[in-house]
């Protein structure tokens, strides 16, 4: 169906312009007006650096917060599509909840009334375009400076020209098209007009897919005479229900939270738009006492429209709010919730990555999920249950007890639940990486990369130590079981460490335990070597085994570097004053390593990090 979009809108573009030369204008207009909302929503992503996004998740702990947010926002950005958008993209990354969101639509709903108020009281009565040029020159200027800030002031200002200029060339081309043709012939009286021009409200905003270009095609139309009022009220109506392509559209690419939040924004306007046709007599009434109280002209359409436009809308608002727990719980039921999946990604997906900071709190959430499964996979490798690990005191003797092998098929493992893992991860940062987003976000968002990076070679290192965990500590095999215990031992209380530091608050967190921990490491890296040494002499060590075990350090320390590398990474804030003076109190990598000594002797014959470089 697609496929048959463009040559069609084209072809009907084509004969619309043969038919009338007065309609290009039109058709400019709308086209130009589009433009001029493109260039609005990029300035203020641009010039936004965050902020809204960061509101955006402030603005959501309680219902009437989230109602307020929709409208303020939607007034500022004259977009309920982008808020929209945005909402479904925080949702999807889990940092709004579902009630908070449907919040923000209901208050975008009301929001973009406001720019039928622009139109009607200033558009179409001042000369909008001898605004437009000025501010379309001086934001040109703009737009080429290297500042982010001023280049998003640029856009924003640029999209405002083009909007002025947009609504300047839809009233004069249906000023000079009525002298044409008279439109206003093929008006429909009565409810089957109000069901007809409803559908071509709806279809209208669908095309355009913006409410608001809608609009500003109705009131011009209406000022020129060329469609009734009565029709003009259906034809708001109906461009209400085709709002909401936008958020579907959006939601696509979204989770099971985000396909919830459009299906609620449907809802939500279908239900306004059949009350608003249902009581369109009394609303008109309404709408005429109101006019008439704030002294509106009874023959100033367009702006009997704008208030109809707003009564409709807050009235949609007061009948849904109160049912808004039935509403959510409807929704719930409809989209359930999939089953988690571990081996999938849980919050990477194209919602996500319209903005900057979504983008990367989804990406460390995900990178989270990633570290759960390593862990899992890391301590089932090494004959350990996570769970005893994590609530015994003596980490220790629990592994001493840990003797009966764990069923576990380690390569399988790690290419369902590591492999495909890492391989989203990867693939989102590199989409991520074609969007040009902000220095310090960037730098975050490859950082994440590197540390899922870490995650996955520790448990590359366990994969090769599997083998002879179970031949040596399934059963009391002497002195190399104790070896191969130890290895077990400090692996286990890295990940018990680690665990801690991530329930730790973010200013409790150091990275001078995470010192103290590489410190230690390469201590036991360096005397191995020489425990190995002691034993064979004594005959508790059999070449063999000892050979076995030396490699198998390698690999055993190699995976604690990589975790708590990991941990630093993910956990330790740069950005703080604490972590600034961390840094200078920290060890250096000189002190943390025995600058006499090469890789392959502190480690024994095994890999130093990032040999472990198998993909497979």
């Amino acid at each position: 169906m697609t496929r048959y979009y463009l040559p069609v809108a084209i072809a009907v573009l084509v004969l619309a312009f043969w038919f009338s030369p007065d309609a290009q204008e039109i058709a400019a207009g709308v086209a130009i007006f589009l433009f001029g909302m493109l260039m609005l929503e990029d300035g203020f992503k641009l010039f936004g650096g965050g902020t809204l996004e960061r509101v955006l998740e402030q603005a959501t702990r309680s219902t009437p917060r989230a109602v307020a947010f929709g409208i303020v926002s939607t007034t500022l950005l004259q977009s309920s599509s982008l808020v929209s958008v945005i909402t479904i993209s925080f949702l999807s990354a889990g940092l709004i909840s579902l009630v908070g969101g449907v919040g923000i639509i209901f208050g975008a709903n009301i929001g973009t009334t406001t720019g039928a108020w622009l139109v009607a009281g200033l558009g179409l009565k001042v000369d909008i375009a001898s605004y437009a040029m000025p501010m379309i020159a001086i934001s040109i200027v703009l737009v080429f400076q290297k500042s982010k800030a001023l280049r998003g002031v640029g856009y924003a200002l640029g999209g405002l020209g083009f909007l002025f200029l947009g609504i300047h060339y839809m009233k004069e081309g249906f000023d000079a098209f009525k002298d044409e043709i008279d439109l206003t012939r093929f008006a429909l009286p009565g409810l089957v007009g109000l069901a007809v021009y409803a559908v071509i409200g709806t279809v209208a905003t669908v095309i355009m897919q913006s409410s608001h270009a809608t609009m500003v095609l109705i009131l011009t139309a209406l000022a020129a005479g060329q469609i009734g009022y009565d029709n003009a009220l259906a034809l708001a109506i109906g461009a209400n229900i085709g709002t909401t392509i936008t958020a579907i559209i959006g939601a696509l690419g979204a989770n099971f939270q985000g396909k919830r939040l459009a299906l609620a924004h449907l809802i939500f306007n279908v239900t306004t738009a059949a009350v608003a046709l249902a009581l369109i007599t009394p609303l008109r009434e309404a709408v005429d006492w109101i006019s008439a109280a704030v002294g509106i002209a009874a023959d100033d359409y367009a702006m009997k429209l704008a208030v109809f436009h707003t009564i409709f809308n807050v009235l949609g608002v007061t009948l849904m709010l109160p049912v808004l727990a039935r509403l959510i719980a409807f929704l719930e039921r409809r989209i359930v919730e999939p089953l988690p999946d571990v081996s999938r990604p849980h919050f990477l997906n194209e919602a996500v990555d319209e903005f900057p900071q979504t983008l990367e709190i989804a990406l460390r959430k995900e990178v989270l999920h990633l570290y759960d499964n390593a862990e899992e996979l890391i301590l089932h490798g090494l004959n350990l249950h996570r769970e005893q690990i994590h609530a015994t005191d003596d980490i220790a003797r629990t592994v001493r007890r840990s003797r009966a092998p764990l069923g576990l098929d380690i390569d399988e493992r790690y290419e369902h639940r590591i492999k495909t893992l890492y391989s989203a991860i990867v693939e989102f940062t590199t989409r991520a990486g074609d969007k040009r987003l902000p220095p310090d976000i960037a730098e975050r968002v490859y950082s994440l990369r590197d540390v899922a990076s870490d995650i996955v070679q520790a448990v590359k290192a366990v994969k090769h130590l599997r083998k002879n965990v179970l031949r040596y500590t399934t059963r009391a095999q002497g002195s190399v079981t104790e070896l191969y215990d130890g290895l077990r031992t400090e692996i286990a209380r890295i990940a018990v460490e680690i665990r801690k530091l991530g329930q730790a608050a973010p200013e409790d967190r150091s990275a001078l335990w995470l010192d103290q921990e590489r410190v230690q490491v390469e201590e036991a890296a360096r005397s191995a070597a020489k425990k190995v040494e002691a034993l064979i002499r004594s005959g508790d060590l059999t070449p063999a085994a000892a050979t076995s075990f030396l490699n198998d350090s390698g690999y055993a320390y190699s995976a604690m570097r990589d975790l708590i590398e990991a941990a630093r990474s993910y956990y330790v804030e740069r950005d703080s004053a604490m972590a600034e003076v961390e840094r200078l109190l920290s060890l250096d990598d000189e002190e943390l390593d025995d600058p006499t000594a090469d890789r392959e002797t502190r480690s024994g014959p095994g890999p130093a990090k990032g040999h472990v470089t198998e993909t497979s």
